[in-house]
């Protein structure tokens, strides 16, 4: 074999894999909300949750995708445990629809197919509407090239004439059970490697085609590349939060799970496969019909694939609240509880996702940072009627705290933003993108007017004056007001547009405003006539200005959400 056949069997692998990702990315970004909506909707059961879960990932040809997205919603709250395995066991079984289409391109030169979609998929990338709809026959063309590469490079590799690796293969026991757990050993570590199942299933089936590799042992590399993904996706779970890492090993457990019960029925199953396929794994090289016997290897391979998966979610849908109480016991959630809540919830570094998987966890991540500036302005409420100085000491020290954890919230979420951002996007995804990075600048401006607010009380204690019981009542009246502009505004972050009224966030920044005139109207009449000195009276309207200000940048983050300004409201 020369080198440069070594170089065409690398080059297409990795054409087949760019394919297969650039086909993928474009799916979810023409039905990614739809897939949300089904995932979110079709899962009142184990079967719909299966049936979902195969249906999302034979349609994205991702597993990944289709896993990570559950994790997202396991995190959301939106999908229990339970109902994220059930997803998982779906997933197993659409991921086998790969390996029928590979198959496919084994047992035909479908190369020539492929130019006429080339000139199309062009033509479609240069009209802004259809961009996207180009990305996607641009994926599958380069898919589909790659596999008929794959196929011509086998057949010129000639394996099945050298003889190195004919020695290689045949050093090893067809029958031997040994020979058997080598392979499967071999098919996770290359997995692992390339972390990619199609092209660990690319080299199978051109080992096979040529005769070179027995179908038992090419059976075996298959079903260790069904441990090794799960491998993958377990080691990027590490930095995850706990749900993804219990999702995670949930896949590891039903996939281990289903290899050791082939394992004890191993040669009877494959031959049930390959009866079912007409595909006689006793025929010889010299033996009529060898060549259309051999020829239908591929179909054997994606037929097993498809019944492993499916023979093993029907014995272990029926045991899914025990897997969940497995892997609940196994990874327990971290002791520090407090110190945890001050991390990001949703977005996870670890896991390998597409935009629309990342969008949707920056805003539910977006949506736990208002929630925890909320918070914030609740110790400030409770801060202003505070009289023991140790409590006072303890509740300012924490404020301070907040306000640390809002800049560092902003700065994680924008640099997470900006790497989703260089990914190839939709126009509908970049939109998002920067309306969320406008929607955590206002949020944690809203951090510091509550620092702010912190620092003005803290400025009066130091003092020797207190204001008035008519200023106490009047700030706690307008922070009730900026309280109520915050829920709203919570609200707005976590529902759908169309289920949103932009009109009351601005009433209620109405009703701030005019508050806030009226206040300082009155403010200067009350210093005028001696109710209380001015220097109280500043540190008095500092606050209520500061809430007022806090009321602009709620208005601001409701814009940016809704997409709308206040005036045209």
């Amino acid at each position: 074999m020369s080198i440069w056949i070594f170089f065409r069997l690398i080059g297409a692998l990795a054409l087949l894999m760019f394919g297969m990702k650039s086909m993928s990315d474009s799916l979810q970004k023409m039905a990614g909300p739809q897939l949300r909506h089904v995932l979110g909707t079709m899962t009142t059961n184990r079967v719909t949750g299966i049936l979902s879960g195969a249906l999302i990932t034979a349609a994205v040809q991702s597993s990944t995708a289709t896993t990570v997205m559950t994790v997202s919603f396991v995190n959301a709250g939106l999908l229990t445990l339970a109902q994220a395995i059930s997803v998982i066991m779906g997933a197993n079984i659409g991921t086998t629809l790969t390996a029928w289409i590979m198959s496919a391109g084994f047992s035909f030169n479908i190369t020539d197919f492929v130019w006429p979609a080339f000139f199309l998929a062009i033509i479609l990338i240069y009209s802004k509407k259809r961009k996207i709809v180009g990305d996607f026959i641009f994926g599958i063309s380069f898919m589909f090239l790659g596999l008929g590469t794959l196929r011509q490079t086998g057949i010129d590799m000639d394996l099945a004439h050298n003889q190195p690796v004919l020695d290689f293969f045949a050093s090893f026991d067809p029958y031997s059970f040994i020979t058997t757990i080598t392979f499967l050993i071999i098919g996770s570590v290359l997995t692992m490697c390339v972390q990619s199942s199609a092209a660990v299933m690319a080299i199978t089936m051109i080992l096979c085609s040529t005769g070179v590799l027995p179908i038992y042992q090419g059976i075996a590399l298959v079903m260790g590349e069904n441990i090794g993904t799960t491998v993958t996706s377990n080691i990027a779970a590490l930095t995850a939060n706990t749900q993804a890492r219990r999702a995670a090993l949930a896949h590891m457990f039903f996939n281990v799970f289903g290899v050791l019960w082939i394992l004890v029925v191993f040669r009877p199953f494959i031959d049930l496969v390959c009866g079912f396929v007409g595909y006689d794994a006793e025929m010889h090289k010299g033996d009529p019909g060898f060549i259309a016997n051999a020829a239908k290897l591929s179909f054997v391979l994606a037929a097993f694939h498809t019944s492993f998966n499916l023979a093993n979610t029907f014995i272990l849908v029926w045991f899914v609240p025990q897997i969940e109480n497995l892997v609940c016991k196994v990874i327990r959630p971290k002791k520090n509880a407090d110190e945890d809540d001050f991390r990001l919830r949703f977005i996870q570094q670890g896991i390998i996702k597409t935009p629309e998987i990342s969008v949707l966890e920056a805003q539910k991540e977006i949506h736990c940072f208002a929630e925890r500036i909320q918070r914030m302005f609740e110790m400030v409420r409770v801060l202003l009627g505070e009289t023991k100085q140790d409590q006072f000491v303890k509740l300012f020290t924490r404020i301070e705290k907040y306000e640390g954890i809002s800049d560092s919230m902003e700065i994680e979420i924008a640099k997470y933003l900006d790497n989703v951002s260089n990914a190839h996007l939709s126009d509908d995804t970049k939109a998002k993108i920067r309306a969320m990075l406008r929607e955590i600048s206002e949020i944690e401006s809203i951090g510091d007017s509550c620092y702010n607010i912190a620092r003005t009380i803290n400025r009066r204690i130091k003092g020797k004056e207190d204001f008035t019981q008519d200023q106490y009542e009047h700030m706690h009246q307008m922070m009730e007001l900026t309280n109520q502009a915050l829920s709203q505004m919570i609200t707005t972050l976590v529902g759908h547009k169309s289920d949103n009224d932009v009109n009351r966030s601005f009433n209620i920044e109405n009703e701030i405003n005019n508050y806030r005139s009226q206040l300082r109207s009155q403010n200067i009449n009350d210093v005028n006539n001696h109710l209380y000195t001015y220097a109280i009276g500043t540190m008095y309207m500092d606050i209520i200005q500061e809430c007022e200000k806090l009321g602009d940048y709620v208005v601001n983050v409701v814009e940016a959400r809704m997409g709308v300004r206040q005036h045209e409201a």
